[in-house]
């Protein structure tokens, strides 16, 4: 079993509160717009950390770590990419891969939005943490935790971090 910390967007902020949760957690995953090497630097520190760059990463985070990740933790597969669309409208950049060999968790960042949305027809769950930093349109910091047991989801909350 093991115990995720997912967050995105932080745009080069990370504080104590998220941190505290970090400890918390076996791993942290970050669905990109990481802003600052510096966030990703200091959650390294505590914990085993996968992240993709986002849309407004520099060269910096890109060339540190990669567009997509796909792996498996606990018997789940899982697919990270910052921009992906949602259920059932992926963009083209994730479409054609989702309908041909489906991760079971298929997480993005970028629109700052928290979701959860279950894909029926593809047997895909899709996350978006929302957005953990301060910058953009978001009026509520947002991250999401749960935990991967034996290839099942599970125990998924919400984590508010208050007012940006």
């Amino acid at each position: 079993m093991k115990k995720i910390l997912l967050l995105s967007d932080t745009h080069g902020y990370i504080d104590d509160r998220i941190l505290k949760y970090a400890k918390d957690a076996d791993e942290v995953w970050h669905a990109g717009d990481i802003g600052d090497l510096s966030v990703t630097d200091k959650i390294e520190e505590l914990k085993i950390l996968r992240a993709v760059y986002g849309n407004i990463d520099n060269h910096k985070a890109r060339v540190t770590f990669p567009l997509h990740q796909r792996f498996t933790c606990e018997g789940v597969s899982v697919w990270i990419t910052h921009i992906g669309g949602y259920p059932p409208k992926y963009n083209i950049h994730t479409r054609d891969e989702i309908k041909t060999n489906p991760p079971k968790l298929f997480i993005c960042g970028h629109s700052h939005i928290l979701k959860v949305i279950s894909d029926k027809k593809n047997g895909v769950l899709h996350m978006n943490p929302g957005a953990a930093g301060k910058h953009g349109f978001h009026k509520i910091r947002t991250m999401l935790r749960f935990t991967l047991n034996a290839g099942k989801i599970e125990n998924l909350e919400v984590i508010e971090l208050g007012k940006k």
